[in-house]
């Protein structure tokens, strides 16, 4: 394992409780030390959920090591039974307590229960919480369903949906609106607000719409083998993927569909004179495979952006996020470590970034403007309004994620450029705080002109500099240092920059 200041995933265990927290009725019983018991934090906290994780912990110290730990799993299973009467259970062990090897599940089936009993073994130390998520999902679907008659109307299961999950709760609600215009009506939604019951119920319907590949899909491969469910390839998030989901919808039913998009936007800003200030605009797309593909489409064939970089930290998803890359004539990034995507920004230097949250702190640290398209994210992306990404409703929401923050860049480099003016200059304080502008003297300026590594800036280059679009400018002034200090030279003059911009512009 490697300790990071961040991580875009957790250990598989996560994704197991991220399944749990999304249904209802069933209960996790987790093999656990003190320590990896921070399950109420990421449901309660970042996303704001009414109630605690149905999760139950041995919660087991370092004395306890030497005597039977197997005995407090056991008293736990049986507190959970006794306390929470769930329907079905799943039992498992975080990445510390699988060292000790108590196979929970092994100890479970000795103590006679009468619900079903769900064995989890996740490789803690070779696997990531969206696999997690995906094998407990498929080991739920796979011990749980039970098969039967296709119902008499035409209709679907909507498969991968999870707690902490990137707008699930709003993206469900917009599908099946969307399926229901189409007459299609939905069979189970799961794991999300699903229970045990609803589970065995899942081979009734005709279809399954793999919402979210990183969380669905082994479940949905598994039911087209076993109860002849075709499920749908295309995840619906922007206009043409929508677009070509309804289209696949049609070929699986044999049903003539006609979507309605009424509730569209997009074509008004196509027309618009403004989208002309945003077209090619360089952007970097970074998050989880699924939506990182579908942002790269959106950005290119919709926004008319020009994609400088995409890449993801799911590897499950690098396969196809490779072949997507290049497609677009770009490097694939595929990493965990946000340092090399922090790395790999700053080389590209786009005038915007499309991620998650760690791209936000990114963006913030090199000053681009950051939109967040994919999980992981904080308690700010899981808003109280309705925020779908999913649908044609969804396609005007990522319409307004995508066009606001570069509206902001567009005013940061107005502000910028007037950065010395009596209103603007960096001591003035927010422009709606009246009285606060106080003029700085030439002195004050001149004291104000950076210098790095005994290089300094001349005042008239450092005026210059400023003309620099802000999105740019760090790696310009990066340029020029180091062209000046592979020449020897102490000073930087209007003239150095020039040559530096004619050198590197080869």
């Amino acid at each position: 394992m490697k300790l990071t200041v961040w991580t875009y995933e957790g250990p598989p265990h996560v994704g197991a409780m991220r399944v749990a927290t999304a249904m209802k009725g069933l209960h996790f019983v987790l093999h656990a030390p003190q320590g990896d018991t921070y399950a109420d934090l990421l449901f309660t906290m970042i996303e704001r959920r009414d109630h605690r994780p149905p999760v139950t912990y041995t919660t087991f110290q370092a004395r306890d090591l030497g005597s039977d730990t197997a005995s407090l799993f056991k008293d736990a299973a049986q507190s959970a039974m006794t306390h929470f009467d769930p329907e079905a259970m799943i039992v498992g062990a975080s990445c510390t307590a699988e060292l000790i090897q108590d196979d929970p599940g092994g100890l479970a089936e000795t103590m006679g229960i009468d619900i079903p009993v769900i064995p989890l073994e996740l490789p803690s130390y070779s696997r990531k919480e969206n696999f997690g998520a995906d094998e407990t999902f498929y080991q739920i679907v796979k011990s749980l369903s039970v098969a039967q008659a296709k119902t008499e109307r035409i209709t679907c299961n909507i498969l991968g949906p999870t707690a902490l999950g990137f707008r699930h709760r709003d993206d469900v609600e917009e599908l099946i609106g969307l399926l229901s215009e189409c007459g299609i009506d939905v069979n189970v939604v799961a794991p999300l607000n699903a229970t045990p019951s609803d589970i065995a119920c899942i081979p009734a319907a005709h279809f399954n719409v793999l919402l979210y590949p990183e969380t669905g899909e082994a479940a949905a491969r598994w039911l087209e083998r076993t109860h002849d469910q075709p499920y749908t390839k295309t995840v619906p998030i922007g206009v043409g993927a929508t677009r070509d989901f309804l289209a696949e919808v049609a070929q699986i039913t044999g049903r003539d569909i006609t979507p309605d998009e009424s509730r569209l936007r997009l074509p008004w800003w196509s027309k618009s004179v403004d989208s002309t200030y945003l077209t090619g605009k360089r952007v970097f797309i970074f998050g989880d495979g699924t939506h990182v593909a579908a942002h790269a489409r959106i950005a290119r064939d919709e926004m008319g952006f020009e994609v400088v970089g995409i890449g993801c930290f799911n590897r499950e998803q690098a396969r196809n996020i490779r072949a997507l890359a290049k497609e677009y004539g770009v490097e694939a990034l595929i990493t965990e470590d946000y340092l090399e995507v922090e790395q790999t920004i700053e080389a590209l230097a786009p005038e915007m970034i499309l991620g998650t949250q760690m791209e936000r702190h990114i963006g913030k640290r090199l000053g681009i403007p950051c939109a967040v398209i994919s999980a992981p994210v904080h308690v700010q992306d899981f808003p109280a309004r309705y925020s779908p990404q999913v649908g044609f409703e969804g396609a005007n929401v990522i319409f307004d994620t995508l066009v606001h923050p570069l509206v902001m860049g567009l005013e940061e480099h107005l502000l910028t450029m007037f950065r010395e003016d009596f209103e603007f200059h960096d001591d003035a304080g927010a422009s709606h705080h009246g009285g606060k502008a106080v003029e700085r003297s030439e002195t004050e300026i001149e004291e104000a002109v950076a210098s790095s590594d005994n290089v300094v800036w001349l005042k008239d280059a450092e005026r210059e500099l400023k003309k620099i679009p802000f999105f740019v400018r760090g790696k310009a002034r990066r340029n020029t240092e180091s062209f000046a200090a592979e020449r020897g030279l102490s000073e930087i003059s209007i003239d150095t920059l020039y040559e530096a911009k004619a050198h590197f512009a080869r």
